[in-house]
């Protein structure tokens, strides 16, 4: 998009499940970058409005309900709570977060869908849904789980394979089976309405081709779904916990979620006009809260429907497809609305090798955090985004983030700004000194600083945040240095006016630095501005000489980030390993999965099994779980793909022996066509185990 045509910028943030407290995955993947984004737009005096609220539709609520024994409505109003305290006290500077249970959200969401309805572009369509018999109830996607066709994992949801990130259909599963009860589940005749994104494949080709400047994951990943055609998807559900359809003949459905989650972030922004325009607030309210200092009067609609405005949506890589695929087709379906310019979706956080995980604890939570480290919420925020998965997933350790803080914050930014603040009290008294004669050794300093500012933009403009915070500690390391080379404590004995130059210039760069970080490290800004005695400035004066005026008299210094020592640490990491035990110890004393029902025996000696050796093992590309095995069978050789790979080493298992199905239809996985299926053990902790001879016998050995 032109930056010149730009009048207004709508950001938006994706709006969390309130299923469970907000964690570093989170973070790291979507609201640090966007609030950094957001923080230096206004620092350049652009007009932005950053949206967000609680996603309280989702079927992930229902089943967290499920999980407490209480109802979807105290378990929403429950972690609506925690995750808007913890993001207020973590300085996410959202204009409005509100939730989705909103009577502005049931009114935006319902108006949009009769609208589409009305405009004849939704398919009604009879379907076989899975139905729970046991249950008594049709199963939305995520209460159905089995193994995914694209990459084997056998723990895919029926919306999405959150190992390969694939968005799938219920249907699509091989093996499936109820959450609810365990049992596979029945096809049974339902009505819903679909989107048929097939008839807008040409618009939303045009629209992605017209945005090569998005990120690869991002462009990538909606290539591939246009190029494996696009199909029409249900955006209506039978659940009784939600948005219900407006139309008479839809008793017991629900808006699916994804229709009506990005509907949230335009009623977010009606809604803050309407608190605008009504000049209404309510301290004692926790479902809204607004930084007032944005608060104007004015149209909802310029934020949506202007072609001055840029739209940009900050989610993580798993919501692509529902950003730049479904809702785009929505918005063109509905007609009039602004399409995001931007969609810079990160990649996933883990935690100290492992995958975060809600479900096992091993995740770091923020408001657990905001409690255990105290007014240390800018530490957490810079090691974040210098880690940040911006194109590849990476990993959060608590040895690293000790680290980040002691050798960086603590000995370059907080070392410069101590030292240069402490001398000019101890020299000066405390105010500004003048700047005498400058040397050339200043002027390159004084250029480099000038330079900076423009470097940093360019990068935060461009979504490399990891890039711009680097560049800010720069400044930083350039002060220290310009110190370290001068030794104006040294100098002080002989020539005074050398030092108020030295002083001056390197009171300048903290002063600078005070509005580079603040995007980043909104808390250190501030009491940067409190020692400076000022009242801060805006970007367009970083890189200047003339920020603290000489006489200006500082504040008393204090530290801006203090050591963390190794106890600390190792209590967060005995945390997460006790979490880990926890889970080993849940894992040992589960109940054994309950028998299958009775089968007769001809069905199982129909079953050809028999005893193979390992010839040939190797990584199937792009996958995590996935092992190409060749196996000799006795009667021939052929492939396996087996999701093994988390358990064994390719080089490791050649010449191992193991029992494989030899009749089994063949399958295409990941484009190979796997000829049999590797039988497993699987333990307590799921771990997985080869089933096999314990005396080698010879390949092709009948197992009966």
């Amino acid at each position: 998009m032109d930056n010149s045509k730009i009048k207004r910028y709508t950001v938006t943030a994706a709006l969390p499940y309130t299923n469970g407290p907000v964690h570093i995955g989170h973070l790291a993947g979507v609201y640090l970058p966007a609030d950094t984004y957001v923080r230096y737009l206004r620092s350049n005096k652009r007009d932005v409005k950053f949206v967000c609220g609680s996603d309280e539709n989702g079927v992930p609520i229902t089943l967290k309900a499920k999980k407490e024994g209480v109802s979807p409505q105290e378990v929403v109003d429950k972690y609506h709570k925690i995750i808007g305290d913890s993001f207020k006290e973590f300085g996410i500077s959202f204009d409005i977060y509100h939730r989705t249970s909103s009577l502005m959200h049931h009114q935006t969401a319902s108006d949009f869908f009769e609208t589409l309805y009305e405009k004849g572009v939704f398919t009604e369509e009879v379907t076989e849904q899975y139905y729970d018999e046991k249950a008594q109830t049709f199963l939305a996607d995520r209460y159905i789980t089995g193994t995914c066709p694209k990459c084997g994992n056998e723990s895919a949801y029926g919306d999405q394979c959150e190992s390969c990130g694939s968005t799938l259909n219920a249907t699509d599963l091989i093996n499936p089976k109820s959450t609810l009860s365990g049992e596979p589940p029945v096809r049974k005749e339902t009505k819903n309405w679909f989107l048929p994104l097939d008839q807008y494949e040409d618009q939303l080709r045009a629209y992605i081709d017209s945005h090569k400047e998005w990120k690869p994951n991002v462009f990538g990943q909606c290539q591939s779904w246009l190029n494996a055609g696009l199909q029409p998807r249900a955006m209506t559900r039978d659940l009784d916990w939600g948005i219900k359809v407006p139309l008479k003949d839809a008793n017991g459905k629900v808006l699916y979620v994804w229709f009506d989650a990005p509907i949230g972030y335009i009623s977010a922004t009606k809604e803050l006009f309407e608190y605008a325009r009504l000049d209404v607030w309510n301290p004692k309210s926790e479902e809204y809260y607004i930084n007032q200092k944005e608060l104007e009067k004015g149209n909802w609609e310029d934020y949506w429907k202007s072609d001055e405005t840029k739209l940009v949506h900050f989610i993580g890589k798993d919501n692509i497809v529902f950003h730049c695929i479904i809702f785009p087709a929505m918005l063109m379906a509905h007609g009039g609305y602004t399409l995001a310019d931007n969609v810079p979706a990160n990649e996933f956080l883990n935690l100290e090798g492992q995958k975060i995980s809600t479900s096992k604890n091993w995740a770091v939570w923020l408001n657990e955090y905001l409690e255990e480290f105290k007014d240390k919420q800018d530490v957490l925020r810079y090691v974040l985004t210098a880690t940040a998965p911006e194109t590849k997933d990476n990993d959060f350790t608590w040895k690293d983030f000790q680290a980040r803080n002691n050798n960086e914050l603590v000995a370059v930014f907080g070392n410069f700004v101590n030292r240069v603040v402490v001398l000019t009290h101890k020299y000066f008294g405390g105010k500004v000194p003048m700047l005498m004669n400058v040397t050339p050794e200043d002027q390159q300093v004084i250029d480099e600083l000038a330079a900076y500012p423009a470097r940093i933009s360019a990068s935060i403009e461009n979504y490399r945040f990891r890039e711009a915070l680097a560049e800010v500690m720069n400044v930083a390391r350039l002060g220290n240095k310009y110190l370290a080379d001068t030794e104006p404590w040294k100098v002080i004995k002989t020539d005074e006016d050398r030092v108020r130059t030295i002083l001056n210039i390197s009171l300048q760069i903290a002063a600078s630095l005070e509005i580079l970080i603040e995007p980043f490290l909104p808390f250190t800004a501030d009491k940067l501005m409190k020692m400076f005695n000022y009242g801060g400035y805006l970007w367009e004066d970083a890189g200047k000489m003339n920020l603290l005026a000489r006489g200006h008299q500082l504040n008393e210094p204090v530290l801006l980030f203090e050591k963390i020592e190794d106890e600390t640490v190792q209590a967060q990491i005995d945390k997460l390993n006790r979490s880990k035990a926890d889970n080993e110890a849940g894992a040992a004393v589960a109940t054994v999965a309950p028998a299958k029902e009775n089968i007769q025996f001809e069905q199982f000696s129909a079953l050809d099994i028999r005893v193979a050796t390992i010839v040939a093992a190797e990584k199937v590309a792009k996958t995590k779980k996935l092992l190409k095995l060749t196996l000799d069978t006795g009667l021939d050789e052929r492939t396996v793909v087996s999701g093994i790979a988390e358990y064994y080493q390719p080089e490791d298992i050649i010449g191992r022996q193991v029992s494989v199905v030899v009749n089994l239809a063949p399958r295409e996985i990941k484009g190979i066509l796997s000829q049999g299926m590797i039988l497993m053990s699987e333990n307590a902790d799921g771990s997985l185990a080869f089933v096999a001879p314990v005396v080698t016998h010879k390949a092709g050995s009948v197992i009966r």
